[in-house]
């Protein structure tokens, strides 16, 4: 989908609307606000999502950054594409090289930090950080749970970036969370194919769970092929699959899926299954493999 051109109250005024008519456009829906002073056509932005109104606005704020400043952090990792978890979008964010003078505005969030050589680049025609400077800021900053789902999603697309991020992270110096974010960058792993198996990934290692094998190809004896699994034990024949809501798109979808578990249990696997919901009491899932291990055992 294109997105629609915002423009601002300047371009409005110059193009003959008063205030009175820009207000009253406001009122009956012809126009949206999407920050202040900035505006989008009503009807055209009918159906744009809170991430997609984001990076309208991130773009709109970088087109008239000064040298030396970027667009950073959540803001940055919308202009890049990355898988994002509950993000707070409230606020566009903005980097300036420097050492001190950083402040949060009602709409706007600048962040003053150095810029190495490598960490500015151009997206969608406007300064933006790269993407592994934006996911170690995200790994300094934000919750583990979004940082996870965007540096693994960030690494399916470019698996170079396992070197990249850390040496990276390094390049930062000493900086607020930076301990915290050299974990989190060594536990990113771009094998994860969705949110949903990054977060499962998290909630294992959170909860003691033994780390699996990921996307691990099952065959049979004769080397025909069964299953890629999500996760798997190798050392208890566990397979462990995350129910996202994308793997159902009717009843052909599900008995295709029932096929492929029955084929894996007659291969003497052991499935356990969660779902969105479980991923936040995940002491179920444990339950569920431990279930597992006891019958793997017998």
């Amino acid at each position: 989908m294109t997105s629609p051109n915002p423009f601002r109250r300047s371009d409005a005024l110059s193009s003959g609307l008063s205030d009175s008519e820009i207000r009253r456009a406001l009122r009956t829906g012809e126009l949206e606000r999407l920050a202040p002073g900035i505006y989008l056509d009503g009807p055209a932005a009918e159906g744009l999502d809170a991430v997609e109104r984001h990076r309208i606005r991130a773009r709109t704020t970088g087109a008239g950054l000064p040298d030396g400043t970027a667009i950073s952090h959540v803001s940055a990792a919308v202009l890049h594409g990355l898988a994002l978890w509950r993000p707070d979008l409230s606020r566009v964010h903005v980097t300036r090289d420097g050492k001190t003078g950083g402040r949060r505005g009602s709409g706007r969030h600048l962040h003053v930090v150095k810029f190495g050589a490598d960490d500015v680049v151009e997206v969608d025609g406007v300064p933006c950080t790269s993407i592994a400077r934006t996911v170690v800021d995200l790994a300094c900053t934000a919750p583990i749970d979004e940082v996870v789902i965007a540096g693994d999603s960030a690494l399916a697309g470019n698996p170079l970036l396992k070197t990249a991020l850390p040496e990276t992270l390094e390049s930062l110096g000493r900086r607020q969370g930076i301990a915290a974010a050299r974990r989190i960058i060594a536990f990113l792993d771009g094998r994860s194919e969705s949110p949903g198996e990054s977060l499962s990934r998290l909630r294992m290692d959170q909860i003691g769970l033994p780390a699996p094998s990921l996307q691990e190809v099952v065959h049979t004896p004769e080397g025909g092929f069964v299953a890629r699994t999500d996760f798997y034990w190798k050392e208890h024949r566990i397979v462990g699959e995350f129910d996202g809501m994308g793997k159902y798109g009717g009843p052909d979808v599900v008995r295709r899926e029932k096929l492929r578990e029955d084929a894996l249990r007659d291969l003497g696997f052991h499935v356990i299954r969660w779902t969105w919901g479980e991923l936040s009491r995940f002491d179920v899932v444990r339950a569920r493999f431990e279930r597992a291990v006891a019958r793997a055992g017998r």
